[in-house]
């Protein structure tokens, strides 16, 4: 692999996807380059990984073949301007902020520019990721088959329609959060019951990381795993009753479409 892979942001993000691409030997480090203005920030990534790093954001321009813009949203607009006229005319863009659709970069750099859409989220820090890519027009087969390597190279990864994404940002991208309150309220329970804070923790996330891998390992419908822990008459069913009571099923669909509405919103 000849070819040199930029990161624009050396936040949490992009450091985590780095050392999968790396570990995955998908790009070697010396054909890595990474900007940011926080030296001690590339200084420790360095260190980590052996990359090349700068300062200056027209460096990974003049340099990458594939650039990702590892920055928050409203960053976007003044990084492209910075580096639009720098980049490689058949450089590959790929963005991995919420609300930022092709079009809108593209119109950004002026020009019909490759561009991969991204939404991945926070697991892919320990390398359980879940990221959903949409490719613009002119990015080739052959070119995606990277990018979707790359981005598997530290958790799963699924091409869609980029229609979808707003949905994408609500069922993976911001569900982490979700995840973890439902955690904590587990753990909150357990400690009242008399557990100790430790312990709870640990068997709150163990449950739903072992539940999450026997939906994907098993192929089984949700509500038939449900089925298989909820006995007649049992303590189980009595929770799940109290569930549906509390309105918990709804309060997840209710939030999920709150997500997806504020998504479409900063789209526009």
């Amino acid at each position: 692999m000849n070819k040199m892979l930029g990161f624009i942001g050396n936040g949490n993000m992009g450091r985590a996807m780095m050392g999968g691409i790396i570990k995955a030997r998908l790009f070697k480090p010396e054909n890595i380059i990474v900007s940011d203005i926080n030296e001690k920030s590339l200084k420790e990534v360095k260190e980590e990984h052996g990359v090349k790093t700068t300062v200056d954001n027209k460096d990974v321009a003049k340099e990458a073949d594939i650039i990702i813009l590892s920055v928050k949203p409203n960053l976007y607009p003044l990084i492209i301007s910075g580096i639009k006229d720098s980049v490689k005319e058949d450089v590959i863009i790929i963005t991995i902020a919420a609300g930022k659709c092709i079009e809108d970069t593209e119109k950004q750099f002026g020009r019909d520019i490759k561009v991969v859409r991204v939404m991945p989220n926070t697991p892919a820090l320990v390398g359980e990721g879940m990221s959903a890519l949409c490719p613009s027009k002119s990015v080739t087969e052959e070119e995606l088959k990277l990018i979707v390597d790359m981005f598997e190279s530290f958790g799963e990864a699924e091409i869609v329609d980029e229609y979808l994404m707003d949905a994408v940002t609500s069922v993976s991208g911001s569900s982490p959060a979700y995840v973890y309150i439902f955690i904590e309220a587990m753990a909150d329970a357990a400690v009242l019951d008399g557990l100790p804070r430790d312990k709870a923790y640990k068997m709150a996330a163990q449950a739903v990381l072992g539940s999450a891998k026997m939906v994907l390992e098993t192929g089984m419908h949700p509500g038939a795993l449900k089925d298989m822990v909820s006995s007649p008459g049992g303590t189980t069913i009595e929770a799940v009753a109290t569930l549906e009571e509390k309105g918990f099923r709804d309060a997840i669909i209710s939030a999920m479409k709150a997500c997806t509405k504020k998504s479409k919103e900063m789209s526009k």
